[in-house]
């Protein structure tokens, strides 16, 4: 490829000022709900430039991203914004650059932001523009991410940025995803302020989530290595579009993810979500190589995701692949941002691919989006007892005993303590 290759491990931290009290901080803690109320004025952004003008005249044909065409060229800061930092993975091309971190790869002049938003080219340097920035923060349970199988009953310190390396029809946080950190109503809140917050709310993660963690890659890494210093654990809440290096690197700091599975053919990847299905593949399998306590969510969308021998399909693929006790959860879609036409998903369709995931072979198999749904609990595979029971995001452990269903001992998979 050429140029010189950046792969930086903590000499790339931005310049700070001085940091907000992290008491103040969570007395005005900026929930997600907050966020999105005041962020019309932010969805203004979205109508700045060729890309959003032409998503405004979007149909389903035309929306496969193309690397090239969809780099916002020209619309960089003129100097690194806010408390931006030289990206990690990079490559130098002379005045341009190359960016390593996920499988866009985008190549930006000077003076141009890359596929995600959150990354430009400033004077020859890539940047992230979104380091210690977060647009959305809020306490929620572990069991919203959604996470099962990790320390249930806990909280979790829940952070985004702006900007996605995706562009997902269905997104549910849009208002976050496809806007430029410019855009966005953000909080100064550094790594360490970030842990500090966290401990101070009882929680026993932080977890990067509601947008695409992946576009702030360097601040997920850095407040990632401070917490495991201090005993917290890391969620990464993900679509899974990172290439090996930079996975791998972060591997050693995030503990557990969740990781979108948003069908498995490749053509509708990309349709319906500007991205590619190997990548995403190579994601879960790298991850569970190196230790990250993996759960996978498949949205069902009618008549995108929904097709019954596909499902299957994937399910194989899981089982061959990670093998049978990573838990899957079939999520009902709801119709929001560039699908409102299409209907909520039937609560049969999820069973159906419930059943065809535990055929397969996979042990633990749940329903998402539905309140109180039988398959919102976890069953002993051995027994068939309920050994979790779940209303909404509470989590009865009265049958749980030391990693084991405590009706006949069974080892139940996941991380407890």
């Amino acid at each position: 490829m050429g140029g010189k290759k950046h792969s930086k491990n903590g000499k790339h931290l931005a310049k700070r000022a001085t940091r907000p009290e992290p008491k103040t901080f969570l007395q005005k803690i900026v929930s997600r709900r907050d966020f999105i109320k005041g962020a019309a004025l932010g969805a203004a952004g979205l109508g700045l430039g060729a890309y959003a003008t032409n998503r405004l005249l979007f149909n389903s044909g035309s929306h496969a991203l193309k690397a090239e065409s969809d780099i916002f060229r020209g619309d960089a800061p003129k100097k690194p914004w806010k408390w931006s930092c030289e990206a990690m993975h990079y490559t130098d091309l002379g005045a341009d650059v190359q960016c390593l971190l996920c499988p866009h790869l985008c190549r930006l002049s000077p003076g141009d932001r890359g596929i995600c938003r959150a990354r430009a080219n400033i004077d020859g340097k890539l940047y992230s523009l979104v380091y210690g920035n977060p647009c959305s923060a809020n306490v929620d349970p572990v069991e919203k991410k959604p996470l099962f199988h990790f320390l249930p009953g806990t909280k979790s310190f829940s952070i985004a940025t702006a900007g996605c390396n995706l562009r997902c029809l269905n997104c549910q946080n849009w208002q976050i995803s496809q806007s430029r950190p410019e855009d966005t109503r953000n909080t100064e809140l550094f790594p360490d302020a970030v842990v500090t917050a966290a401990k101070q709310s009882g929680s026993a993660s932080i977890a990067y989530t509601y947008s695409e963690p992946s576009t702030f890659y360097e601040y997920m890494h850095d407040t990632s290595k401070l917490a495991k210093a201090e005993g917290i654990r890391n969620i990464w809440v993900t679509a899974g579009y990172l290439n090996r290096d930079p996975l791998i690197q972060l591997s050693e700091v995030i503990d557990a993810a969740n990781i979108d599975l948003k069908g498995f053919v490749d053509g509708t990847y990309n349709r319906l979500n500007g991205a590619r299905l190997k990548p995403v593949l190579d994601t879960i399998k790298t991850a569970v190589e190196k230790g990250i306590w993996v759960e996978l969510t498949w949205l069902v969308v009618p008549t995108w995701t929904d097709d019954m021998d596909v499902i299957r399909k994937g399910m194989k693929w899981i089982h061959k692949n990670i093998g049978p006790d990573y838990p899957v959860h079939f999520s009902a879609f709801t119709p929001l941002h560039k699908l409102t036409s299409l209907p909520r998903t039937p609560v049969a369709t999820l069973e159906r691919a419930r059943e065809i995931a535990m055929e397969v072979g996979m042990k633990y198999v749940y329903i998402g989006n539905v309140p109180g749904h039988h398959a919102q609990n976890t069953y002993c595979p051995g027994c068939g007892e309920i050994v979790m029971k779940r209303k909404g995001y509470s989590t009865d452990l009265s049958n749980f005993k030391d990693g084991a269903c405590g009706s006949c001992g069974e080892k139940i998979a996941g991380v407890w303590r």
